[in-house]
């Protein structure tokens, strides 16, 4: 990769990644109605300190994935009707505990709040070894040149680490926020949502790219090791 090109690349990874607090953020604090909300700057914290970190890291070591990690437009169909089906059901479970804040109706101990943001961080751990053992883990649904299976690591368990990391990111993230009521969108379309796309992954894994399907029958489970 050229200077040029890295130059170019920094830009858009800064631009890209710092828009998760700014996005965020406000979706989360003007529904509560206040600043003074310090479940939610824990719960960013927990998500934007380690995302330094993992930029940083995969500059220097990986740049390539870095930029395949910015690419958000789905290719599938298939994809591109779950993620316009799941949108508003994601930013409801981001708007929830910021209403909830404003009108009282948990009230979360904080040791949960404070185990809860520990969970999020071990999931977000996982995801960040999956991205160290595959350089090909793309934010979106297709097969890239040159790229082979890896059967190593997390993967010599399930097929799909990365999506676990995903379940356990963000299933406890609603008691992070202080709130009750936004369980019911993540765990209602959640575990839904990610068995769908693994779903439609697969079949196009099968298809595209070579020997993944020698791998499925070696490596047996797909999300949760001696369940699915």
């Amino acid at each position: 990769m050229t200077q040029q090109e890295m130059k170019a690349l920094k830009k858009m990874i800064a631009i890209r990644f710092s828009l998760l607090p700014l996005f965020l953020g406000p979706i989360i604090l003007f529904p509560a109605g206040t600043f003074d909300f310090w479940q939610a700057y824990a719960y960013l914290s927990v998500l934007v300190l380690p995302m330094i970190f993992v930029i940083l890291y995969f500059i220097k070591r990986d740049p390539k994935f870095l930029e395949r990690r910015t690419r958000a437009k789905e290719k599938e169909k298939q994809q591109k009707l779950l993620v316009i089906l799941i949108t508003p059901i994601f930013l409801a479970g981001f708007i929830i505990p910021g209403l909830d804040h404003r009108f009282d109706w948990s009230n979360i101990p904080t040791f949960l709040v404070i185990a809860a943001d520990i969970v999020v961080l071990l999931g977000y751990l996982i995801i960040i070894l999956v991205f160290k053992q595959n350089s090909y883990a793309s934010r979106i649904v297709e097969v890239n040149e040159n790229q082979k299976v890896i059967t190593t690591g997390l993967y010599g368990v399930i097929r799909h680490p990365m999506y676990l990391g995903v379940l356990i990111m963000y299933l406890p993230t609603p008691i992070a926020l202080g709130s009750y009521w936004r369980l019911i969108p993540f765990i209602a379309f959640l575990p839904v949502a990610l068995v769908l796309r693994i779903l439609n992954e697969e079949k196009v894994l099968s298809n595209d790219l070579q020997g993944y399907k020698e791998y499925c029958q070696k490596t047996r489970y797909r999300l949760i090791p001696f369940i699915w």
